[in-house]
């Protein structure tokens, strides 16, 4: 027993003892401060701007524009630079200011600048995703990360669809052969359009075997630029540049008359007028789809041919006049954004753009176009306007919103105007200016012809084109003959239509081409609402009306019922296209027939259906004017000069708030 006691202390002695132990351990681990972490190393965050545009570089550092935002960066440590700890900032080249560079900002600090120095300037002659051809210097690729930089007026970006065709506006930052920046220095008045002229009777882009001659001597000028060569030849001899032509060492082949009023004629390219000729020079351009011809000729001589295919030669001067300064001003639009960059062509020859060459030149549009010498309309803004025009009104027009396109709600300047002696009358003396015909409207003295400034009204100052968006007034309007109306006694002031047998696979069909042009304006009803889906078949039509209409009354949208399916047509265009049979023609309030195989003559109309067992079987339109209605009426400017007003009250009255300006200053 005794000896179990002592053994049983000798194990609590050691337990004891123990605890003690670990305790002194542990306060021991807690006097002890914790082991300090290793620190991360500093990683730097480098960023590369390529081909930055440098607007200034100064003790500071520099403020550079990159994708549209002016953005400034303190200097670094860098060659020739002081450091930025202790030590002075040295300004390392004045040259570095204004000059394409790439760019290294280390911590959003500059660490390194490459200014790209090696430029070179020449005439634009053409542009695609590959590269832009530069006269004296051939195509030219542009590098995958170029950037484009308008100089002149405010500092933007810029691409190479911006470029001045025919023209050396632009310098090009060369690096490793490829172009990696453009600069528009500068923006000149322009006098030079380059037209692509299409095939005979306007068949395509591209010509066969291009037979060329001119009435007085020509060169033809050819080859590499470093090696150019230059063949002379007389008044009517006859070249041919076919595709394995001799001429086409490189691409490009230029044909120069010998005197400015000589004419280049390509004898196998047909128009109404029989064998066009044309004035300033001709290039063929050798592509892999074909030869494409494109007329370099000054602005002024090319509306010279314009004019008299747009409107009737005999029609009074000073309508005449108004079509030139619309006439200009569309076409110096496309001089600034070219519709064919690829070519390094501005517009085409067809009615595309403008039909240009199509009818002989005459007397009174080439005086009506020098008269107007340089003329552009400008809106309140200093913007080129969009000089839209058509043929007839119906007695009031439209606004730009027929179009549906995302620039439509900003062109104000386009207003559903009334085409009515009185409203014009009333508006031309708000005017406030003495409008005789000869001047040039400039500055702040052009003060529209709005509806609230004299225009016509309907009731409690609501304007005429915006009541009749509401149906019954706008089948009041139509259904009768305004004899105030300048047009009253066009042919196509007034129309009827009539379809004895709905076609629904025609109808169908044209659906489904208007859907493919654009699936957003043709919808289909689904689960409560209008959606976008491809239109497989057609059930017999119950019933067809317009749903909605645009200012001046023009239709927006048609509805076309099948029992609970539904397709909504939207836009103008798109409603005159689908309900056109193809076969039914249009009667003018003449008595005249019309052929109308595709297109309804405008979208001012009303409909009236015919039904059998519930069915729609039939329809007719009661409908006037010729044309999308927006801008300036041609016949109702026809009419207008006949009564004495001229060109530039015309104008001003077609297109709200605008002037006119005379580009060569």
């Amino acid at each position: 027993m005794k000896a179990f006691v002592c053994l049983l202390g000798l194990l609590l002695l050691v337990i004891l003892l123990f605890g003690r132990l670990l305790l002194l351990l542990i306060h021991r681990q807690e006097d002890e401060e914790p082991p300090v972490p290793t620190p991360e190393p500093h990683v730097p965050v480098v960023e590369l701007f390529a081909n930055v545009w440098i607007v200034e570089a100064d003790g500071e550092g520099l403020l550079i524009f990159r994708e549209g935002k002016r953005e400034r960066y303190p200097w670094g440590e860098m060659p020739g630079v002081g450091s930025a700890e202790g030590q002075e900032v040295v300004f390392p080249d004045p040259s570095l200011r204004e000059q394409v560079a790439d760019v290294e900002v280390t911590d959003g600090q500059v660490t390194s600048v490459s200014p790209r120095t090696d430029k070179i300037n020449g005439k634009i002659l053409g542009a695609d995703d590959a590269g832009i051809e530069v006269e004296g210097y051939g195509k030219l690729p542009l590098a995958a990360d170029y950037k484009g930089y308008r100089l002149y007026d405010s500092l933007e970006m810029c691409t190479a669809a911006d470029l001045r065709f025919g023209y050396s506006f632009t310098d090009l930052c060369m690096e490793n052969g490829e172009i990696c920046a453009l600069l528009m220095v500068k923006e000149e008045a322009m006098e030079y359009i380059r037209v692509l002229v299409k095939s005979s009777d306007y068949g395509g882009l591209f010509h066969d075997k291009p037979l060329v001659t001119c009435d007085t001597d020509f060169t033809v000028t050819y080859g590499p630029y470093d090696n150019q060569k230059q063949e002379r030849h007389l008044a009517g001899e006859e070249v041919e540049f076919g595709y394995d032509s001799v001429y086409f060492e490189t691409d490009r082949v230029r044909i120069t008359p010998d005197v400015l009023t000589g004419k280049v004629v390509i004898k196998n390219c047909g128009r109404s007028q029989g064998i066009p000729s044309y004035r300033g020079q001709m290039e063929f351009l050798k592509t892999g789809d074909g030869i494409v011809a494109v007329n370099e000729v000054l602005l002024e001589e090319y509306l010279y041919s314009v004019v008299p295919s747009e409107m009737p030669a005999k029609y009074p001067f000073e309508a005449l006049k108004a079509q030139a300064v619309c006439a200009r001003t569309y076409a110096y639009g496309h001089m600034l954004h070219a519709g064919y960059p690829q070519y390094g062509a501005h517009v085409d020859d067809s009615t595309s753009y403008q039909v240009y060459n199509n009818i002989l030149e005459h007397e009174s549009t080439t005086t009506a176009v020098k008269e107007t010498y340089g003329q552009l309309l400008l809106t309140e803004t200093g913007d080129l306007a969009g000089t839209y025009y058509y043929s007839t009104s119906c007695g009031v027009g439209s606004d730009s919103n027929v179009w549906k396109t995302a620039a439509a709600p900003g062109l104000t300047y386009l207003q559903a105007k009334p085409l009515s002696r009185t409203a014009f009358a009333e508006a031309v003396a708000a005017m406030g200016y003495a409008a005789d015909g000869a001047g040039v409207v400039e500055g702040d003295q052009s003060t529209g012809a709005g509806e609230a400034e004299g225009g016509e009204t309907a009731g409690s100052g609501e304007s005429l084109g915006e009541s009749l968006r509401e149906e019954e007034n706008f089948r009041a309007f139509i259904s009768t003959v305004r004899e105030d109306d300048f047009e009253a006694g066009e042919g196509w002031y007034r129309w009827t239509y009539q379809v004895e047998e709905l076609d629904r696979e025609h109808m169908l069909e044209n659906l489904q081409k208007r859907y493919a042009a654009n699936d957003q304006l043709i919808l289909t009803w689904k689960d409560g609402a209008y959606v976008s889906q491809a239109i497989e078949s057609l059930d017999p039509v119950t019933d067809l009306y317009i749903a909605k209409r645009g200012s001046g009354g023009v239709a927006d949208e048609l509805i076309i019922e099948m029992g609970e399916r539904k397709i909504k047509v939207i836009t103008e265009h798109n409603i005159r296209y689908v309900l056109n049979d193809g076969e039914s023609k249009i009667r003018r309030q003449d008595g005249s027939s019309v052929n109308s195989p595709s297109l309804l003559p405008s979208g001012f109309f009303v409909i009236e259906t015919g039904k059998k067992d519930g069915n729609v079987i039939g329809y007719s339109l009661s409908g006037g004017g010729f044309g999308h209605g927006v801008g300036m009426s041609q016949n109702g400017a026809r009419a207008m000069a006949d009564s004495g007003y001229s060109a530039v009250e015309i104008l001003l009255y077609f297109y709200d708030r605008c002037r006119i300006e005379n580009i060569y200053g």
